[in-house]
């Protein structure tokens, strides 16, 4: 499973600008992996959603994702 590409297609269905979407992956030396996401100026709000609900969905479903992985994955959104 590519945890990459799933956070991508995620949040590209989300923003106005979806070519200004940018995930960076870092595996850490415990195994776990950071995904850092970026995304165009103006979509900061639709990806953080009312209350950071979005966001909070978006970490829900990363965090299934680890499980099926079998490694912990962890989400950063940069501005």
């Amino acid at each position: 499973m590519n945890a990459k590409k799933l956070l991508e297609d995620i949040v590209r269905s989300l923003v106005d600008n979806p070519d200004a979407v940018s995930v960076v992956e870092q595996e850490k030396s415990d195994g776990s992996l950071t995904l850092e996401l970026s995304v165009g100026e103006g979509d900061m709000g639709k990806v953080i959603g009312k209350g950071g609900r979005v966001a909070r969905s978006i970490r829900g479903v990363m965090k299934s994702a680890s499980s099926v992985a079998g490694r912990k994955i962890f989400l950063e959104i940069k501005e």
